[in-house]
C-alpha cells in the first residue's frame, strides 16, 4: 500500500500528514481547495521531504474530478481531511458545514466504490461525544448529543462510515477522533494559517504575542473547572499526524474491519494555563479579556489515548512547551522575523 489520497491536503492536519507520509516513503496524491489554506503549503512541503505531491486543485463535491483523479493514478488507500472545522463558525452557518462535511463524503465514497478502492482514514472528532459526563474519554463512551453543527456532521459521517461497513465487510475503514491539535512543524514552515481571524485558541495568541491582534478573548470563565475557562486536551500536530500513518499501516495489516481511535494526550489544560505556559516558553506577554461563553462551547474535554497506543502502538510525544514553541516560531516566520 504506496499511493495514498489525501483531501485537504494543504490544510493544517493535512500538511503535516503529507510531509509524514512522504518521509516514511509513501506516494501522496492530493485534493485542495484553499478554502482555509495557502498555496506556498504545496512548496514547503517539497522545502521539508525533497518531495512533491501530485496534486489536484478543485472541490471534493466535483465527483467529475474525483473520477478523473481515481483513473489517472494507481489509489490504494485515502485520507480524508476535506471539512469545515470550527464549532463557533458552524452554529452560524450550519447549511454550509453540513453540505461540505457531509456531502463531501458522500461523494468520494461512491467514486471509491466505484474504482473500489475500500481504504479510507477518516478525520473525525471528540465533539462526537457531545458534553461527556465521563472523563478520561474513552472510545466506548456515548456519542450523541453534540453541542454544535461541526461535532454533527462529523457524527454524521460517522454512522454513513458504519452502515457503509455493516453492508460490504470489505471496506477496511480507521476514524480518527481528534482532540485539540495545536503547534507547527519544527522547520516553521507550515502551521495552522487560517484564512481571516482565527476560530482556534494557538494561532489566536500567537496572533496576539506577534502584534498582529491587539488583544485574546476568552470565551466564558464561568466553567466548572480549575479557573472557570474550558479544558482541552491539547496535542501537537505533528504527533497527529504520525497516528496517520501507524493507520495506514494497520489498515495494510489487516485488510478489513472498522476501528475507531480517540487522538489525544490524556492530560487537558485550561485557556488560562495555554496562555500562562505559551508566555513562560516564549517570553512574551498575552493580554487577554473575559467574554461570555461561545455557543455550542463545553466545559471540559480530554482523551482516554490507550487504544491507540496499544492497537497502534503511537502514544504523543511532544509536550506543551513544544506545542507553544513550535506555534509562535511558525507565526513570527510568516511575518519574517529574525529567528
Amino acid at each position: 500500500m504506496k499511493n495514498i489520497f489525501v483531501t485537504g491536503c494543504t490544510g493544517y492536519i493535512g500538511s503535516h500528514t503529507c510531509v509524514e507520509l512522504l518521509n516514511e516513503n509513501y506516494n501522496v496524491i492530493g485534493l485542495d481547495n484553499f478554502s482555509n489554506s495557502k498555496k506556498n503549503v504545496l512548496d514547503n512541503i517539497t522545502k521539508i521531504t525533497g518531495k512533491v505531491i501530485n496534486f489536484y486543485e478543485g472541490n471534493m463535491l466535483d465527483k467529475d474530478l474525483l473520477d478523473k483523479i481515481f483513473n489517472e493514478n494507481e489509489i490504494d488507500a485515502v485520507i480524508d481531511f476535506a471539512a469545515f472545522k470550527s464549532v463557533g463558525d458552524s452554529v452560524s452557518k450550519p447549511i454550509e458545514y453540513y453540505i461540505n462535511n457531509v456531502s463531501s463524503v458522500l461523494t468520494l465514497l461512491s467514486v471509491m466504490k466505484k474504482h473500489n478502492v475500500k481504504t479510507l482514514v477518516f478525520s473525525s472528532s471528540a465533539t462526537v461525544y457531545g458534553d461527556s459526563k465521563i472523563m478520561p474519554i474513552t472510545e466506548e463512551c456515548k456519542t450523541g448529543k453534540t453541542t454544535n453543527p461541526y461535532g454533527t456532521s462529523k457524527l454524521y459521517c460517522e454512522g454513513i462510515l458504519q452502515d457503509l461497513y455493516k453492508s460490504d465487510n470489505e471496506w477496511n475503514i480507521c476514524i480518527f477522533r481528534y482532540f485539540n491539535p495545536v503547534g507547527a512543524h519544527k522547520s516553521g514552515l507550515i502551521g495552522e494559517e487560517p484564512n481571516g481571524i482565527p476560530a482556534n485558541l494557538m494561532p489566536f495568541i500567537s496572533k496576539v504575542a506577534t502584534g498582529e491582534l491587539e488583544i485574546l478573548s476568552v470565551f466564558g470563565n464561568d466553567y466548572n473547572t480549575i479557573d472557570g475557562t474550558g479544558v482541552r486536551d491539547y496535542i501537537h500536530v505533528v504527533d497527529l499526524a504520525k497516528a496517520h500513518v501507524k493507520g495506514i499501516e494497520k489498515l495494510n495489516m489487516d485488510k478489513k474491519g472498522m476501528h475507531i481511535y480517540n487522538l489525544g494526550t490524556g492530560k487537558g489544560y485550561s485557556v488560562l494555563e495555554m496562555i500562562k505556559a505559551f508566555e513562560k516558553v516564549n517570553g512574551v506577554f498575552i493580554p487577554y479579556r473575559i467574554v461570555g461563553r461561545r455557543h455550542g462551547d463545553i466545559a471540559i474535554c480530554y482523551a482516554d489515548p490507550s487504544k491507540a497506543q496499544k492497537e497502534l502502538n503511537w502514544k504523543a510525544e511532544l509536550k506543551l512547551e513544544d506545542m507553544c514553541k513550535d506555534a509562535y516560531n511558525f507565526t513570527k516566520r510568516l511575518l519574517k522575523w529574525p529567528e
